[in-house]
């Protein structure tokens, strides 16, 4: 998830405050205009381009704040149909404070997601979820593994994986992709005994699933906790094994699993 802390400079902040009917953002949604640099988004199209150019103009000048209604209709080129309110506001410490305040909160919030592996796929996967609204934690016991990372990437070195199960928040994922399968069925196992994650997922196929299967019946666990398994991940429908194609598939995936408001609300 993207950091909360703002970039320097002089900002103005472009914030939707009302959204009526079908409308690109909801209210709440903003983006921050520099002078050369735009960050987040309040819906793209003639509705952002026009709040930009008053973003600027304002940086240009000594106005404070400004409003703007839109009517997302064909004469602007966005046929929504809806109404948008924006409220800009040129940024000083405090607006800042609050902003990263803001920013904080919603990362502190967002589910957990602990990818156990750091391999090509692992790479893909973490390189997909980063900008996305996950707290992302990649495990690896293997070093070289974790240097090949994306700097910004939040990484952790275990010996014992598997330990890392119990430190996911509840509501979270734990998505298994080390290059042992030893190790995977031992934080599958881990992870499964626990009824308040929102996804378990393991890379493999259904031949791996059947493995799975017998290695927790010589442990001694009834089979509640292999129902409970999305393997192979990523669906069945795409048969494709190219790494960032992969990664798409579990990024869809996890997104549909801990955003929706069928599954958010799981183990709190």
């Amino acid at each position: 998830m993207p950091d909360a802390h703002l970039p320097a400079g002089d900002l103005v902040l472009v914030e939707v405050v009302s959204a009526k009917g079908s409308t690109p953002r909801e209210a709440g949604a903003f983006m921050l205009v520099g002078a050369a640099s735009i960050h987040g988004t309040v819906g793209g199209g003639h509705l952002e381009f026009e709040a930009i150019d008053l973003a600027r103009a304002m940086l240009n000048d000594a106005r404070i704040e400004q409003r703007m209604d839109f009517t997302l209709g064909p004469d602007t080129g966005q046929c929504c149909g809806g109404r948008v309110s924006l409220r800009l506001r040129r940024l000083d410490q405090a607006l800042r404070d609050e902003i990263e305040a803001r920013l904080t909160r919603q990362a502190a919030g967002a589910p957990d997601v602990y990818l156990f592996g750091a391999g090509h796929v692992g790479r893909a996967l973490a390189r997909a979820l980063e900008p996305l609204p996950f707290r992302l934690t990649v495990i690896e016991n293997r070093p070289e593994e974790l240097d090949l990372l994306d700097p910004q990437i939040n990484r952790r070195l275990l010996a014992m994986p598997e330990e890392a199960a119990a430190a996911i928040r509840p509501g979270g994922a734990a998505v298994i992709l080390t290059h042992d399968h030893a190790l995977d069925f031992l934080i599958a196992s881990e992870a499964l005994l626990r009824d308040d994650l929102a996804y378990v997922g393991m890379i493999g196929s259904k031949t791996k699933r059947g493995v799975f299967a017998s290695y927790l019946r010589d442990s001694g666990y009834g089979p509640d906790l292999l129902e409970r398994l999305i393997l192979p991940i990523g669906g069945e429908r795409l048969r494709d094994k190219r790494p960032e194609v992969i990664a798409a598939l579990v990024a869809a995936e996890l997104l549909e699993k801990l955003l929706s408001p069928t599954h958010s609300n799981r183990g709190q």
